[in-house]
């Protein structure tokens, strides 16, 4: 096992990797309105360009972690930063909308690997006493990542031009890729057996309940997510007539909160369980609180700036909120070797849903010149997705015995 200081020097390269992920996917929300006095992009094609991006990251966010097994962790990881800093600098090349989806294509393409190799990167490199504190290290970069990029993105634009945000994050990938390359292959003693998440059946877990009950509830809930996440900067310069630098001081907020969200989301359904609670009440406890603050996003659109920024937040870090309980989800109901599988299925559900959702929203933009409509919507996934689990979902506990549909649903 390599020393303690090698080991936490790659957690640090993996929080890298999740920051660069980040600001490379909000680098085109908040740079939208520059770009549109070059490549004029309608409200429905925005929409299309982001399905386009969840598309391609939805399918390799569910086939990414086979293919990195295939290569190797190191190579994987690296093919899938290379080819999304390509990406991202092909953005600053481009000159047209359809040269806009072929870089987002690709974007997707990249980063939907990246959060499953650096699972398995985290998995291969730390001991189990150790891994839990690794992961959370590296999830801290996506929070990091979403709170730097307004501010960054608008200085650069400042500066120079649009262009030139894409050539900097692309340039800064490639940058984190010769370290990367440097760290040579993880370990092949490992301590304990790992399961390989990849010989999961996912026709198996397709006969439980469960299974399907965590794929609704991800795809409702990341609709709402990744609506916030990509229309939040083009609503503000739209709706709000802020300029890139309004944009830059004011969109860093929510995704602050959002991070805030995360972390309060694992607290609080620590604090209960250490108070006796179960781990299903404190699970469900925490899901019910946190869906409750989405509802706050049907106040934006009436509200003046600084008060709709609070709405903002209060929904975001109820998602983000909502996202760390769903994610235990799967460690608490699956085994060990099916873990891997499902986090992909139900990653993917969440995307597919935000990647439809994008399309209505363009089409209720066109149609309607108005965001009331889309945030009342946008306000009722999570407490959709929170019924769906409290009905489907009977107990939330380790060392089930699998649940079938025939058992639970009628013919």
């Amino acid at each position: 096992m390599p020393s303690p200081d090698y080991r936490w020097r790659i957690a640090a390269l993996l929080a890298a990797l999740t920051a660069l992920s980040y600001i490379d996917r909000q680098s085109f929300p908040v740079v939208s309105g520059e770009i549109a006095k070059t490549i004029p992009i309608s409200d429905a094609q925005y929409a299309q360009l982001q399905f386009l991006f969840l598309l391609t990251y939805g399918l390799m966010y569910a086939g990414g972690g086979r293919l990195i097994d295939r290569l190797g962790t190191r190579r994987g990881l690296g093919l899938c930063m290379f080819l999304w800093s390509a990406a991202t600098a092909l953005h600053g090349l481009v000159t047209s909308v359809m040269g806009l989806g072929a870089a987002r294509i690709l974007l997707g393409l990249g980063e939907g690997g990246g959060f499953p190799g650096a699972a398995k990167a985290v998995a291969e490199w730390f001991p189990k006493k150790e891994r839990s504190l690794a992961f959370g290290i590296f999830n801290t970069g996506s929070s990091v990542g979403a709170v730097a990029a307004p501010p960054l993105i608008a200085a650069i634009v400042l500066a120079s031009n649009w262009r030139w945000v894409f050539v900097a994050a692309g340039s800064a990938g490639i940058v984190w890729l010769m370290f990367w390359l440097r760290t040579g292959d993880a370990p092949s003693a490992q301590e304990g057996t790992q399961a390989v998440a990849a010989n999961a059946s996912w026709a198996g877990l397709f006969r439980r309940v469960d299974t399907w009950a965590l794929v609704m509830a991800k795809f409702l809930s990341d609709s709402a997510w990744y609506f916030f996440l990509f229309w939040l900067p083009k609503y503000l310069g739209d709706v709000r007539h802020l300029d890139i630098k309004g944009i830059g001081y004011f969109a860093w907020i929510p995704y602050a909160f959002a991070g805030a969200g995360s972390l309060l989301g694992g607290w609080l359904s620590s604090f209960l369980m250490r108070r006796g609670w179960s781990l299903d009440a404190s699970r469900r406890i925490s899901l019910g609180i946190s869906a409750a603050m989405l509802p706050a996003s049907l106040f934006i659109v009436e509200s003046p700036l600084s008060l709709a920024i609070v709405f903002f937040s209060m929904a975001m870090c109820g998602h983000q909120f909502f996202s760390t309980i769903m994610q235990t989800l799967t460690a608490d109901m699956y085994e060990p070797a099916e873990v891997g599988s499902i986090a992909g299925l139900i990653g993917a559900a969440g995307c597919f849903g935000g990647m439809l959702f994008n399309l209505l929203v363009g089409a209720i933009l066109t149609a309607t010149h108005s965001y009331g409509m889309v945030f009342a919507i946008a306000g009722v996934l999570h407490p959709a997705s929170f019924l769906v689990l409290m009905l489907f979902v009977r107990r939330i506990e380790r060392d089930r015995v699998p649940i079938k549909i025939q058992e639970e649903l009628p013919v």
